[in-house]
């Protein structure tokens, strides 16, 4: 099966190319980093992995068609798509310029449009594929400072279900990963010293934000496992749904 992951030069989406390559798929590693992106090609490469980088912008949809276009070319019929890309720009909205805006929205809602879109009308054809995106727990639970980028990842997940009802007639499935708190440097790059770490697993009442139950951080292979479990034959008859991957911090709602 050939798999297309995008933001695949790190955290979650680096975590589900190596998952789903160790899975005998062949993945073809998309992120807009080129060299963070060679550099993890190599890696993956070196522990024997089937995995093949190519560059591309998500937020373009010139790039996003085009890098479709070069995995069918290269690598045969693309069966799964993961759109894992994803930028934050933290703030409270009032606050929000109009680039953070857009610039959030761009990769977050704009770049799962366009590969979805990209894959789907390749994937309509052939009668079958699977399509995860990896939307975030604070898409359905406001967060403090954290405004666009939760807009963003409800739009992303909304785009992804109306789009599973589209072409379920068509064998498709389209599914959604929610992750809560992930070690990843997006999570770090949150922090300014150790207690914000502590902070994010006990919670913070000013900010209404519950901490985690389960008392861990996910690691991002949590979310990659999750991952492969909606693309894999034994999530075949789930479709439009949303996994949530947060340790228990949303309540379960």
């Amino acid at each position: 099966m050939v798999a297309v992951v995008t933001g695949a030069a790190g955290g979650i989406g680096l975590a589900v190319v190596r998952i789903l390559a160790g899975n005998e798929n062949a993945v073809a590693a998309v992120d807009r980093d080129g060299p963070a992106l060679t550099e993890a090609v190599e890696k993956l490469a070196a522990d024997g992995l089937a995995v093949t980088g190519f560059t591309a912008d998500v937020s373009d949809s010139d790039q996003a068609d085009s890098v479709i276009a070069a995995v069918e070319e290269r690598m045969g019929p693309v069966e799964s798509l993961v759109n894992s890309a994803g930028v934050l720009r933290t703030g409270e909205l009032r606050t929000c310029t109009d680039e953070d805006w857009a610039a959030t929205f761009a990769v977050n809602s704009n770049g799962v449009f366009h590969m979805s879109r990209a894959a789907v009308n390749r994937m309509v054809p052939r009668g079958r594929g699977a399509i995860v995106t990896v939307a975030s727990n604070a898409a359905g639970t406001p967060r403090s400072s954290m405004g666009a980028y939760a807009a963003s990842k409800a739009a992303a997940a909304m785009v992804t279900k109306c789009l599973g009802l589209e072409v379920a007639r068509h064998g498709i499935r389209c599914n959604v990963v929610a992750p809560g708190s992930t070690d990843t440097p997006m999570l770090r790059s949150m922090w300014t010293d150790t207690a914000d770490r502590q902070a994010t697993l006990e919670g913070n009442l000013d900010s209404h934000r519950l901490g985690i139950p389960l008392g861990k951080l996910a690691q991002p292979a949590d979310v990659a496992r999750a991952v492969a479990f909606l693309l894999s034959d034994e999530a075949n008859h789930i479709t439009m749904a949303t996994l949530t991957v947060d340790g228990g911090a949303t309540l379960g709602v």
